[in-house]
């Protein structure tokens, strides 16, 4: 069976490598690794996610599907207000987080869950970039979690490339949030923010 960087435990090979990111003033310098998405850099999705969050964020905040840690470091290092979780239902992907927000001084939680299944309490926010590639039931039931695992005021915040199924994913996500708005667009990826938490079923 091929690895995937969403499969639980890769059992690739490690070609551990180094990418460095500057967010918010702050230099981060994280370890990367084969089996884990975008080994060797930040990608682009996730940096327009970043540069789209908010001037002032705090609160618990979950980095859901974290890969080797970008968003949840970045968010921990840029806004100390908040609680940063991070979890992945990849073994490999977890362990890297977990070393690379202590590599940057950023103390976190870290969890090993497919989706939000094994993850505790609520949150003022949840970040994703969604594994695309693991399908659309996978991720359509990870915003539905999120949804439920919102409190009130929460919001979900997720990048989405337009040729990659954006305009579904937000016609979708409509359903499930009160509001739902596209609040950036950047070479082909797409910034969605997410608020009013699960709707009543009509």
């Amino acid at each position: 069976m091929n690895d995937h960087y969403y499969s639980a435990s890769p059992a690739s090979e490690h070609k551990y490598e180094t990418a460095e990111f500057i967010y918010r003033g702050h230099t981060l310098r994280f370890t990367t690794d084969a089996g884990v998405f975008s080994r060797g850099e930040v990608d682009f999705g996730t940096e327009v996610l970043l540069k789209a969050l908010p001037e002032d964020m705090s609160g618990r905040v979950l980095d859901l599907g974290c890969g080797w840690g970008a968003v949840g470091v970045s968010v921990g290092k840029a806004y100390p207000a908040c609680r940063i979780v991070m979890s992945d239902v990849n073994r490999r992907a977890v362990d890297l987080s977990e070393r690379n927000a202590a590599a940057n001084g950023v103390s976190v939680e870290t969890l090993e869950s497919d989706g939000l299944e094994s993850v505790p309490g609520t949150f003022d926010c949840i970040l994703t970039n969604p594994p695309i590639r693991a399908g659309k039931q996978v991720i359509y039931r990870m915003f539905a979690e999120s949804a439920e695992k919102l409190n009130e005021g929460g919001r979900l915040y997720l990048v989405i490339r337009k040729q990659q199924g954006a305009e579904s994913a937000l016609k979708y996500l409509k359903t499930i949030f009160g509001q739902v708005d596209t609040i950036e667009k950047s070479g082909g990826f797409w910034v969605i923010r997410c608020m009013g938490g699960k709707r009543d079923a009509v």
